[in-house]
């Protein structure tokens, strides 16, 4: 079944944005949208972590789970997503320090 997704990819190869155009719609300037099936979503998605080279990239698609959806991350990134009994929340990085550990 297809489901709605949206991918953020920052400072990607032009290649990689050209793949992502293929399959969903760039509303603003690296930010993807579109429905697809979960095995096109995977495919999307293992071609975007190959290929991220310098950039950073978020997946966030629908899931079975309190929140409704899931986060998937790629590249060097200032914001990580945190398991935190369940819930995916947002740890920040500042720099020089680390991201807080969940307990």
């Amino acid at each position: 079944m297809a489901s709605m997704i949206v991918i953020s990819a920052t400072a990607v190869p032009d290649h990689l944005r050209g793949a992502l155009s293929r399959w969903l719609l760039e509303v603003t300037p690296q930010l993807y949208v579109g429905t697809v099936s979960a095995r096109v979503r995977d495919e999307l998605w293992t071609s975007v972590s190959a290929s991220i080279g310098d950039g950073m990239a978020v997946l966030a698609h629908p899931d079975a789970n309190e929140q409704g959806f899931s986060l998937r991350t790629a590249g060097t990134r200032r914001r990580n997503p945190l398991d935190f009994d369940g819930l995916t929340l947002i740890g920040f990085r500042r720099e020089g320090q680390e991201t807080a550990k969940p307990l």
